[in-house]
């Protein structure tokens, strides 16, 4: 994953969207969960653990999202972005939204957008 770029796209079986949805799965990126009980709740990737999944927190005490994998196409990755190292734990977590002024912009649900098959 980490020898993904642009000029080695055409090389990918998987295409451009599988290119351009990796760019954006990285520690520290803030996500909407778009499928299961905790949809349209904000969370923070934790950790990669393969192309399919990472692994997830709200924490729990902020957004509603425990720290758990999900799978890639279960999330929706946003703009925003928080500094902390793989594997952070929910408090270091919690602590770099506060630094980062994103705790009410994190308690927001959001309404997912239901695509029909």
């Amino acid at each position: 994953m980490e020898n993904l770029n642009w000029e080695n796209l055409e090389t990918h079986k998987a295409g451009y969207k599988w290119v351009m949805v990796m760019a954006a799965i990285e520690v520290g990126r803030i996500c909407i969960k778009v499928r299961g009980r905790e949809a349209g709740r904000k969370c923070v990737i934790v950790d990669i653990i393969d192309e399919n999944f990472v692994l997830v927190t709200g924490p729990k005490g902020l957004t509603g999202v425990k720290r758990r994998k999900a799978n890639v196409d279960h999330i929706e990755p946003t703009d925003k972005k928080v500094e902390i190292e793989k594997g952070s734990s929910d408090d270091e977590v919690l602590k770099a939204l506060e630094e980062a002024g994103l705790t009410e912009y994190m308690k927001q649900p959001v309404k997912p957008e239901i695509k029909i098959v």
